[in-house]
């Protein structure tokens, strides 16, 4: 509930948005009217309408006014959270293992570290009754003043891994959803065919001063995952 009145006001002008009561490319009320209608300072309105503007719902004009941004509906933004997305499936996490290994060029390149700094990698398996339908693979560089504690890496989601290391609030995330052919250690992880087709989300992780801090990848079997998106202008909630 919005508890502060410029966050009222937000709302309000939101609800009009989406309502039609203010149309795509009209002006809305000028500063003046609005302090009136809100019995609010020009300071409040001002905080308000920079709000409206950083949410996507209006644009200002230098000496005109602030008009009703036109919605993009082919823009969707997809909240992801491994955890999330396997709700009503899994009935078991198994931690498989967690390891310190030399890395090889591949981790040299995702993680943009040198041939002797050694990573941590994290080995998941979700399952769905007897079945496992997900395997999680993650890669963190070690560091030997962090300890890595099982019982609580078994249940955490990506950042939540990497929070033992870097504060939650600084990291930026890059997300890639693609499909794959089973091989390898996620085909026998998954006891799948060869060439099985999986659903594959690799996610890399930033701290604030862009460096890489982790990079994984989730292989789910396909049957047990879809990925849903709506139209974020209206400020729905995007589930995976």
């Amino acid at each position: 509930m919005a508890s502060t009145i410029y966050e009222r006001i937000v709302e309000d002008i939101r609800q009009k948005i989406n309502k039609g009561i203010y149309a795509p490319g009209e002006m809305i009320p000028s500063e003046n009217s609005l302090c009136r209608e809100y019995g609010a300072s020009r300071i409040t309105i001002r905080k308000s309408l920079a709000l409206l503007a950083e949410g996507g719902f209006i644009y200002s004009v230098p000496g005109k006014g602030s008009f009703v941004r036109k919605p993009n509906n082919d823009f969707h933004i997809l909240h992801f959270n491994e955890m999330d997305i396997i709700k009503g499936h899994v009935d078991k996490i198994v931690l498989l293992g967690v390891k310190i290994i030399v890395p090889t060029g591949e981790l040299i390149r995702q993680l943009k570290i040198n041939k002797n700094q050694k990573v941590v990698v994290i080995r998941r398996l979700f399952y769905s009754k007897k079945d496992p339908f997900a395997y999680d693979v993650k890669y963190l560089p070690y560091d030997k003043c962090k300890p890595i504690v099982e019982e609580v890496i078994q249940y955490a989601t990506f950042p939540e891994l990497v929070s033992l290391s870097t504060p939650l609030f600084s990291l930026r995330k890059e997300l890639t959803i693609g499909a794959e052919n089973a091989q390898g250690e996620e085909q026998k992880a998954l006891k799948v065919e060869k060439g099985h087709s999986l659903l594959v989300v690799e996610q890399k992780l930033f701290s604030d001063e862009d460096k890489p801090v982790g990079w994984g990848k989730i292989y789910y079997r396909g049957e047990y995952c879809h990925l849903r998106a709506v139209s974020s202008f209206n400020e729905r909630v995007v589930k995976a």
